[in-house]
Parts: structure tokens; C-alpha cells; sequence
């Protein structure tokens, strides 16, 4: 028996190709395969989220016959992945078609009665549900007993008890990243970060904390599951071994556990893992021992979720930190040495004034970040945010339950998306021309191999007039500023 699995890529049209590369491979399907792999199946797995186009990856399916077709899906890509199935379906009447992952556990019973061509859908972690179901599919039993799924008996949608979490990851084989036939290229504000062979990881997941515009601790039921540093030093051998050399960790919250990160870190130093890394961290859980144990095992960029300067909007996501804990991480941060600091907001909350959102672009340009990341406010299913607008009738679920919803556009309180978008444009371009700015980053280059290289990869770019800031900051085709001709 054959499992074939796709990550779906983010356009809602697949008539053309898509251009941009991927930033990193999808971790998920990956492990998913390798358990099959381990237990005896056939399995392929194709990225579709860059440079595929809808012929391409059907065109993929056709080869690789499988009898089980399985999807990757979030709010950005559904659609794309409903498309494609659909397709597989007309040729192949018989395989079966099943999505999982975010998009499909929190919206399962909307997507089998919208799309006859889905048989099932995976809920929450994939492994041992994936494996059940094939194990059921090749013996022909019945997979009403295969728990964590969603499926049509009749008219009914069936839903099976919840799977527990997996409680000890370091059981998990590692995920065989031979079986994509691809490079990556790890992007960050429209530039190519990866300047050696790149990959990711991820070393524990999920997160205890109850953010409203995440979906996280839903999917997660509120955990976070470590694996254990000697489990992480022997994918990071391996992976060394392999000629990678510069690893992004996609955790849900990576510096959760101050001791277990110093702990890796040591590792990675005792035992010469020489590579360059990435990975998040809460400006609440970080400490300066542990900044100054990641710079010297390798950490070149960190991201923060920031979110906002204003404590009401901070409270209203229920983030459960303080501004003062930005600017104090943004300080230990850069003493510690890490080459790049990420910060990312959240800016036009359901009741967010004017001032309120340029009090948090102002605040970005306080803070000695290198990159800031300004983000309108989504709101998706999974999210307590989105049940409880839902709740109170504010949010129409059936109309927006398949892409989310800009907090904006439900909202007649909010600044239009719009005039969020202009201000971001604008906040932007002004961080970036900033004097202090432009001297400091330049002095900081100069004593930076690793910021070199970026700018050795990326200067084509410039020089081709390839970069752009409305693009970069990730500002959609529609809201983007028009040039205008002289």
C-alpha cells in the first residue's frame, strides 16, 4: 500500500506557477511519512508550496499512484488544497483523500459537507492516526475505531474521541528529509537568510499559553512537550553529517525551558556542532545566561513576539507580558551578541484606535531591533479570539471560516485595513531610513560574517532593483501603494 502526502501552497488560483521559494521544509508531513516509512509503507511526500504549479502536482499524483492522498492544511492554503483534490479525485475515483493539520481539525465537519471528495479528516498530531488508517485501509477494516478522525457515515459527520498527545517525542523517528527532492532557502523581509544548506527542526511543541489570536493552545490542549537535549544533539549530528549547516527551530515556543536550552546549548558547543541557527523566544522567558549560551552554540537570529506597546491591546490578547519586558529582551539580546533581532506586532485589534497602533510602529523604532515585522490582526478558527467574536454574533463563521478574517473588516470600530496597511508602509520605510539606523547596521555588518554573507546573497537584488518594500513587509497585491507616472 502507497501514502502520498502534499503541502499545498498559499495561492488561491493554481493556473500559474507559483514563483517565491519555500522558506522551509514542512516538518509535519515529514515526520508523519517517516513513521509510515519506519512501519513498513510505501510513502512520497511533494512540497507544493512554491514553483509547483496545479498540472505539476497533478501530474505528481499520477505517478506516484497512491491509494491514500493526505493534505497539509492551514487558512492560507485549503483552498488550494480542495482544488487539487478534487482533481486527484476525477482520475481516481477510488483513493482516498484526507486533510489534516490546523485549517482541517478546527473547521473538519464545514470541510466534509462543502467537499464530497474528502473522505477524512486527521485531527490534531498525525503519526499514530496516520498509521492506524493505513493499517485499517490495507486490512481492510473499518476505520470507525481509528481515533482523532472526522468522516461521513450517510449524512451524519462522525467525529471519534480525541487522540492523547504524543508523550514522549524522543520515541518519534526523525523526520527523513531525503524524501524532498528540493533545497530551501530561509526567508525573512523579502531577503534569502540561508547563506549554507538550511533546514528545520523542531525540538518540543505546543505552548501553555492561551494568546486569543492563536490557535496553538487549542491544537495543543495547552501543553508544551519537550524532547530532551540528547534526543536534539543526535537529530543535530545527523543532520550535521548530512552537510547542514544552518538549522531554523519552528517550535511553538522554543526558550520555554531556560535549563533545557542552556543544557542544548553546552551540547551543541562539547560536541562541535558548527551551525548557525534561528528560533523564537517570549520576551518574558528569555535570560541572559541563556542569550549568552545560544550565541555561543550558534544562534544568529531570534524572533520576539512583541505584539504591541499599548498594555490594553497586550491584555486584550492576553499575552501576559509588559512592554518593558520588550525593550529589557531587545537589550540582553543585543549585549548577548546574536547578529539579528526579530520583532513582530500586532497592530488593528477589534477597537484599536489610530493612536494606539502608531504608539506600537513608534515603539518598534525605540527598540535597537534589527527587523521589525508589523502584522494586521487575523483572526482564524481554532483561536479563542475567533470564538468569542462568534460567540457574541460580531463574526459570520459560514462566511469566514475557510481563509479567516482581518479583524478590520468584521469590525465598525476598527481603522480600515487600508489605512493599517498605509501606516505600516509608511512605519516601515521609516525604520529603515532612520540615520541611527543606517550607521549602526552598517558598523554592526562590518563585525557580522553572517550578516555578510546575507548581504553577499541578496546584493543581485539590489542591483536588479528586485527588492521591494511593499513585498517585503508582506503588504497583500491590493493594498499595496501605487505607483504613479510622471
Amino acid at each position: 500500500m502507497k501514502l502520498s502526502f502534499i503541502n499545498p501552497g498559499a495561492s488561491e488560483s493554481w493556473t500559474h506557477v507559483i514563483t517565491a521559494p519555500a522558506s522551509w521544509p514542512p516538518l509535519g508531513l515529514l515526520y508523519i511519512a517517516t513513521f509510515l516509512k519506519e512501519n513498513g509503507f510505501d510513502v512520497s511526500v511533494l512540497d507544493a508550496a512554491s514553483q509547483t504549479s496545479l498540472q505539476d502536482a497533478l501530474s505528481w499524483v499520477k505517478r506516484e499512484d497512491p491509494d491514500f492522498l493526505g493534505f497539509s492544511t492551514l487558512s492560507s492554503s485549503g483552498r488550494s488544497a480542495a482544488i487539487i483534490a478534487e482533481k486527484v479525485k476525477e482520475f481516481n475515483p477510488n483513493i482516498k483523500i484526507a486533510f489534516g493539520n490546523y485549517h482541517a481539525t478546527f473547521n473538519a465537519e464545514r470541510i466534509l459537507r462543502k467537499y464530497p471528495f474528502v473522505d477524512l479528516i486527521v485531527r490534531d498530531e498525525g503519526e499514530f492516526t496516520c498509521l492506524e488508517i493505513a493499517n485499517c485501509l490495507e486490512k481492510g477494516k473499518n476505520i470507525k475505531d481509528v481515533r482523532g478522525i472526522a468522516f461521513r457515515e450517510g449524512d451524519r459527520i462522525v467525529f471519534t474521541p480525541d487522540r492523547p498527545l504524543i508523550k514522549e517525542l524522543d520515541k518519534i523517528p526523525f523526520p527523513d528529509r531525503s524524501l524532498l527532492k528540493k533545497e530551501y532557502r530561509s526567508t525573512l523581509a523579502g531577503l534569502t537568510v540561508a547563506t549554507k544548506k538550511f533546514t528545520s527542526m523542531v525540538s518540543s511543541r505546543g505552548c501553555p499559553f492561551n494568546c486569543t489570536y492563536c490557535a496553538c493552545s487549542l491544537f495543543a490542549r495547552r501543553r508544551w512537550r519537550p524532547r530532551s537535549p540528547e534526543n536534539i544533539l543526535e537529530e543535530l549530528e545527523m543532520l550535521y553529517h548530512q552537510r547542514f549547516r544552518q538549522i531554523i527551530f519552528v517550535d511553538d515556543n522554543f526558550a520555554l525551558n531556560q535549563k533545557r536550552v542552556i543544557e542544548l546549548c553546552n551540547l551543541m558547543k562539547k560536541n562541535k556542532i558548527d551551525m548557525d541557527w534561528v528560533c523564537d523566544a517570549r520576551v518574558d522567558c528569555i535570560s541572559m545566561d541563556a542569550l549568552r549560551a545560544m550565541t555561543k552554540a550558534g544562534c544568529r537570529i531570534i524572533y520576539y513576539g512583541m505584539e504591541s506597546a499599548n498594555q490594553r491591546i497586550l491584555d486584550f490578547y492576553k499575552k501576559g507580558i509588559v512592554p518593558s519586558q520588550s525593550i529589557a529582551a531587545t537589550k540582553a539580546t543585543r549585549k548577548a551578541g546574536i547578529d539579528i533581532i526579530v520583532g513582530s506586532f500586532i497592530v488593528g485589534a477589534p477597537d484599536e484606535t489610530r493612536e494606539e497602533i502608531q504608539n506600537t510602529l513608534n515603539f518598534a523604532q525605540k527598540l535597537d531591533i534589527d527587523v521589525p515585522i508589523f502584522h494586521p490582526l487575523e483572526i482564524h478558527p481554532g483561536t479563542p479570539l475567533w470564538a468569542d467574536l462568534a460567540s457574541k454574533g460580531l463574526l459570520n463563521e459560514d462566511e469566514h471560516w475557510e481563509k479567516g478574517v482581518y479583524a478590520p473588516e468584521i469590525s465598525p470600530e476598527a481603522v480600515p485595513l487600508k489605512e493599517i496597511y498605509n501606516m505600516i508602509y509608511y512605519a516601515s520605510k521609516k525604520f529603515l531610513l532612520r540615520l541611527r539606523y543606517i550607521t549602526l547596521s552598517f558598523l554592526r555588518l562590518l563585525k557580522s560574517r553572517y550578516k555578510l554573507g546575507i548581504v553577499h546573497n541578496n546584493i543581485s537584488k539590489f542591483l536588479k532593483r528586485e527588492f521591494s518594500l511593499s513585498e517585503a513587509i508582506e503588504i497583500p497585491e491590493g493594498y499595496r501603494r501605487k505607483k504613479v507616472s510622471q
